[in-house]
């Protein structure tokens, strides 16, 4: 399967849930905000959403400082 993400193209062997891509990239759920095809999906929705052939994923991390 071939998504975009954060605007490079990547491959990955199978299908994905949101939730399993933060997990293969390492990547705790609770500190970032994920977009698929510019659509806001809330956390609880990640494990149901599942990325499909072209999709355009946005992952951003809340950073905090001062």
């Amino acid at each position: 399967m071939n998504i975009v993400l954060n605007g490079e193209p990547k491959d990955f062997e199978t299908t994905l849930s949101l939730q399993q891509l933060l997990d293969q990239l390492q990547i705790p759920a609770g500190r970032v905000a994920c977009e698929v095809n510019l659509k806001i999906i809330k956390r609880a929705l990640y494990p149901g959403t599942l990325l499909k052939e072209g999709d355009t994923v946005e992952i951003i991390q809340a950073i905090g400082g001062g």
